[in-house]
């Protein structure tokens, strides 16, 4: 099995693959585009992206769900536990620069203030402590994890710097390849992304069916149209098998008012959402 993410070695993403499939051969890309058209472009590669954070949300990756439509095989909710790490032998108190991912520095801005530290975005987490080990200035340092500070021979100078404990990142597996999950005697999710026609009270219409049904929705998130702001796309996520009645009806009540329609998976819901 082979899966692309995004970042180098070390990254968070990287890890949440290794957790879900120990054995699999993972595949760094540069950009989350780059992740996205390899898939679409390889039956054979899955891949895995950040969706959410429990404490800054949405990563920002919506526009390319809608572009490239890949299938949804599965979530995971992975921890997130952020360390600063420095070159061997330095401390907190010498370091003046702090280097990482956006959202890795947002999820640590407390940390970052009470430290007076001066953030510096980069492309990654992973790519930010390979850049630590390479430049050896003891003022600098990098927002990462314990298993990059491993990878690149960084001492870790302070561990769980995050602003929230409960730090959980939401990834998704997806994939060129149609697969849904068999409706069995487990929670599942419903993912899909919709159009509405232009008329007004068109989302109070549209979502209508889910109230009468009792169906309930976890995610509704509106994106612009490509060169519009006047025509959105929605992405949403509901509690359910679509093979369920309720659903279906509430699916089918949908349609009525959309000008596009799309399912973008059906899988076995994370038990971190029970908790």
């Amino acid at each position: 099995m082979k899966i692309a993410y995004q970042g180098i070695e070390g990254s968070y993403s990287e890890s949440c693959a290794k957790e879900m499939y120990p054995n699999s051969k993972t595949i760094p890309c540069k950009t989350f585009d780059d992740v996205f058209k390899m898939a679409n472009e390889d039956e054979e590669v899955m891949a895995i992206i950040p969706e959410s954070n429990r404490t800054t949300g949405n990563i920002g990756v919506e526009y390319l769900i809608f572009k490239y439509r890949l299938n949804i095989y599965k979530e995971k909710f992975y921890p997130i536990n952020h360390c600063l790490l420095g070159i061997p032998g330095s401390k907190v108190q010498d370091i003046k620069n702090v280097y990482s991912h956006a959202q890795g520095l947002s999820q640590c801005s407390n940390f970052i203030k009470k430290n007076n530290l001066i953030e510096n975005v980069r492309a990654d987490t992973a790519g930010s402590a390979k850049y630590i080990s390479e430049s050896k200035k003891i003022e600098e340092a990098a927002i990462a994890s314990k298993e990059s500070a491993k990878i690149y021979n960084l001492e870790v100078l302070a561990s769980k710097i995050q602003d929230e404990e409960g730090n959980v990142t939401r990834f998704l597996m997806m994939g060129k390849k149609l697969l849904q999950a068999e409706m069995k005697k487990e929670k599942y999710i419903t993912s899909f992304l919709f159009k509405l026609k232009s008329k007004p009270a068109a989302l109070y219409s549209a979502l209508s069916g889910f109230a009468i049904q009792g169906v309930n929705l976890t995610k509704l998130q509106s994106y612009p149209e490509k060169n519009s702001f006047s025509s959105y796309f929605f992405l949403c996520d509901l509690d359910g098998h679509i093979e369920e009645l309720k659903v279906q009806k509430s699916l089918e009540e949908l349609g009525l008012h959309c000008e596009d329609f799309h399912v973008l998976g059906v899988f076995i819901s994370d038990k971190f959402r029970d908790k």
